[in-house]
C-alpha cells in the first residue's frame, strides 16, 4: 500500500495531509484558503491521488504560512508513500493547454530536490490569493518530496488559467512518474540500485 499520514505543528500551522498514490482522485482538502483548496483539488484528481488536507493556519497574518507549510508536509507525505520507489516509472512529463494558459511540467522523483521555475504570473492576485504563493508552494513541495521539477508558463493571459494549468500539468507529469512500470515493476529504476 502506497500510503501515508504525515501531521506537521510550527507556531504558525498545524497540518495534517493523507495520501494514497493508488487511488482515484478522490479529494478533501481544507486549509482556509479557497483558491489554494481549488488549485489542491485539482492536484489530487488530476494525478489520481486520493488526498485529503486539513490545515488550521495563521491566515491572520496572511496565507504565505499555510500555502508554504502544506507543500512541505504534501512533499513529506509523497516522500513516506513512495518508499523505496520500488517499481515506478520515476519520471513524467506533460504539455498542459488550459484556454489562454500552456504550461509544461517534466519531473524526475530522484531524491534530489531542484526547482525550475519559468511561469510569469499576469496578475499579483487571483481574488485575494497572492500568485508569488504558486511558487512558493511547489519549491516546498519538491524540496520535501525529492522531486527535481521544472515548471515552464509557454503563453498565459489569465492568472487563474496559468495557475491551474501549472497545477494539472504538475499532477500529470506526477501521475505518469508514479505508475508501475509494467516491465520493471520489482525494480528501481536507477543504475545505483538506490534513489
Amino acid at each position: 500500500m502506497r500510503t501515508a499520514t504525515v501531521a506537521r505543528k510550527t507556531a504558525e500551522t498545524g497540518i495534517e495531509v493523507t495520501l494514497d498514490l493508488d487511488g482515484t482522485g478522490t479529494y478533501d482538502n481544507r486549509t482556509g484558503v479557497g483558491f489554494f483548496d481549488h488549485m489542491l483539488d485539482q492536484l489530487a484528481r488530476h494525478a489520481l491521488i486520493d488526498m485529503t488536507v486539513r490545515c488550521d493556519g495563521d491566515l491572520h497574518v496572511d496565507d504565505h504560512h499555510t500555502v508554504e507549510d502544506t507543500g512541505i508536509a504534501l512533499g513529506q507525505a509523497l516522500t513516506q508513500a513512495m518508499g523505496d520507489k520500488r517499481g515506478i516509472r520515476r519520471y513524467g512529463s506533460c504539455l498542459l493547454p488550459m484556454d489562454d494558459a500552456l504550461v509544461r511540467a517534466a519531473l524526475d522523483l530522484s531524491g534530489r530536490p531542484y526547482l525550475v521555475w519559468h511561469v510569469e504570473m499576469t496578475a499579483p492576485q487571483i481574488k485575494t490569493f497572492d500568485t508569488e504563493l504558486v511558487r512558493e508552494f511547489f519549491q516546498a513541495f519538491a524540496t520535501h518530496g525529492g522531486i527535481t521539477l521544472h515548471v515552464d508558463g509557454l503563453r498565459g493571459v489569465n492568472a487563474h488559467h496559468v495557475t491551474e494549468a501549472a497545477f494539472k500539468a504538475v499532477a500529470r507529469a506526477l501521475r505518469d512518474a508514479l505508475e508501475t512500470d509494467p516491465r520493471k515493476s520489482d525494480a528501481i529504476p536507477s543504475t545505483k540500485g538506490s534513489l
